[in-house]
């Protein structure tokens, strides 16, 4: 097995340049536009600077000095451009060999230290069902921590419940006045979900209740037992439905936390401060941090001045908490960017406390509905389980009307996975710092940038394998792939371990279902071109070969995506 990528071409590279270090000729290979043949491409015009002679003079000469690698199969001086054309045979053998792994080749070579990660979601309020935002940070962090996993970090998935406050009193109380005693006859979230409606409603025309949340809040805090017996009633409800949702996406987490076993210990955290001269205590008795002068941030109250806490107080603790549990390198919140402002209070005061460890905010923009922005507080909020019902229905739809023959139990599991992709693909293939609107029908096309259309791509190669009926072998004719197609096609194939090790450092989670539609894109307009099943025998072989190594990388992405492929669809 080779590395084949911008580092392995900057080492060679490397031999032949003095002007630069290995990083910056690095990070001046590029990846040439798609009508090139080349993979690779080299400018020169940095090194004009410092030799004082033309780009176009230096690229030759390099091309003149360097010894060819067996890896390469061609050097091309173009202008001020070196261009590198990669030997197939060293691609296609090394996917075959690696099967899954290809995509950390440069991992199993060099073996780099790995971390231990923590990565926090999607820590929903236990008042009502999860919104069709938790979805888009369910997605990041399911992702993210199978990405991490795939390259071999030691990652801790842990969610935090939001499972106290006055929000959770409001649907308490509705619950108390108006529910009798009634169990759940719905999911439980979505049940314990109606009653904060219906708080919100009465409320309208009754200016008591919120006294009345409040003096329930109270009396929670105080230990009241009904009180106490209706919350943890009502949480365990909420819980309950949340994790029929988290299984639909095939979520676990290694530990969950409740906000209500930290916001104490957290306080405990402010007032050790407040005595060591950390924090100070305003007129009015408020625990306050001063971050102007050190952190260029405004000031924050951690303790009010009735002496409750705040939101940011059980963070602080948790931050604590979850190292003491996983001892981790790096901890990582995927919470929408509503909460920079509250994440840059937090890593600072964490900062003044001497909490000194690797803590990362994943931030991520609002999803929209055709109909328009999603609200809570109103009783409109557009729930996650409603929206995924609603795609599965169009995807249920479709697998009727492409599949007449199947039974009913089989259309329903084959649109349970093609709706779960639909969703799935849709909003991970968008930049996370942007929002965007989900448009039900788009996701479910299986012929637009979607999930279904990457699954149909992997079924139809999966059924040419089989109706061949012939072994795939590495052992081919290396000189029949020749066609311009099967180079581009190629040529994707090479990017793919760079994708994961850029997606790996930045967490742009979005370049592997970007990178997924233009391999498929690709491997498509190869299939128009290539015939694969022939009466040439070793064409086919060679082809197949190609389209195995393809179907290998497709499965690949999809499984860190959380997509599940189809032998057929």
């Amino acid at each position: 097995m080779k590395i084949i990528d911008k580092r392995s071409l900057a080492n060679i590279l490397k031999e032949y340049i003095s002007d630069l270090d290995l990083e910056e000729i690095e990070a001046l290979i590029e990846i040439p536009p798609p009508e090139f043949d080349y993979t690779y491409a080299f400018p020169c015009f940095r090194l004009s600077k410092f030799q004082k002679k033309e780009p176009n003079v230096i690229a030759q000469a390099l091309r003149d000095k360097i010894k060819l690698p067996e890896f390469i199969k061609s050097i091309i001086a173009e202008g001020p451009y070196l261009n590198f054309i990669i030997n197939p045979k060293f691609i296609l053998e090394t996917i075959y060999e690696s099967k899954s792994e290809y995509g950390r080749i440069r991992d199993i070579l060099e073996k780099p230290k790995k971390l231990r990660i923590v990565v926090e979601y999607p820590s929903p309020n236990t008042n009502k069902p999860l919104h069709f935002g938790h979805v888009r940070n369910m997605l990041l962090g399911k992702s993210l921590s199978n990405l991490l996993d795939y390259k071999k970090h030691h990652v801790f998935q842990v969610n935090l419940n939001n499972n106290r406050g006055i929000h959770i009193c409001k649907s308490m109380l509705a619950y108390k006045k108006w529910g009798n005693n009634k169990k759940p006859d719905k999911k439980s979230d979505h049940f314990v979900g109606d009653y904060y409606v219906l708080y919100s409603e009465k409320s309208k025309n009754n200016d008591n209740l919120d006294q009345e949340a409040q003096e329930l809040l109270r009396s929670w805090e105080a230990g009241d037992q009904e009180i106490v017996d209706l919350w943890k009633k009502m949480n365990k409800w909420a819980i309950e439905g949340f994790r029929l949702t988290y299984d639909k996406f095939g979520i676990k987490f290694d530990k969950e936390y409740f906000e209500s076993d930290l916001y104490l210990e957290g306080k405990k955290k402010i007032l050790e401060g407040l005595e060591k001269g950390l924090f100070e205590r305003t007129k009015d008795g408020a625990v306050i941090a001063r971050l102007k002068e050190k952190y260029n941030l405004e000031d924050k109250i951690l303790i009010r001045s009735d002496g409750t806490s705040i939101y940011i107080t059980q963070d602080i603790y948790l931050a604590y908490k979850k190292k003491e549990d996983f001892n981790y390198d790096r901890s990582i919140y995927i919470v929408a960017d509503e909460q920079i402002q509250h994440f840059r209070w937090l890593f600072a005061i964490l900062d003044m406390l001497g909490f000194k460890e690797d803590n990362y905010h994943l931030s991520y923009g609002m999803i929209d509905l055709p109909s328009g922005k999603m609200k809570s507080r109103e009783g409109t909020v557009v729930d996650a389980d409603d929206v995924i019902e609603e795609v599965e229905k169009l995807a249920y739809s479709e697998v009727n009307k492409r599949y007449p023959d199947l039974t009913d139990d089989e259309k329903k599991i084959r649109a349970e996975k093609i709706g779960l992709a639909a969703v799935i693909f849709y909003i991970l293939k968008y930049n996370p710092v942007k929002g965007f609107i989900f448009r039900p029908d788009e996701s479910i096309s299986f012929e637009g940038e979607t999930g279904p259309y990457i699954q149909y791509c992997y079924a139809r190669i999966a059924s040419i394998i089989s109706k061949s009926d012939r072994e795939i072998s590495i052992t081919i004719n290396w000189d029949l792939l020749t066609h311009e197609k099967e180079r581009f096609l190629i040529k994707q194939l090479v990017y793919f371990p760079e994708i994961i090790d850029s997606s790996e450092k930045t967490y742009n989670i979005h370049l592997i279902p970007q990178y997924l539609l233009s391999l498929c894109q690709a491997f498509n307009s190869f299939y128009t071109s290539c015939q694969v099943i022939s009466e040439n025998k070793e064409l086919e072989r060679a082809r197949l070969l190609l389209i195995s190594c393809v179907q290998i990388v497709i499965k690949t992405g999809l499984d860190i995506l959380g997509i599940e492929t189809l032998e057929k669809m």
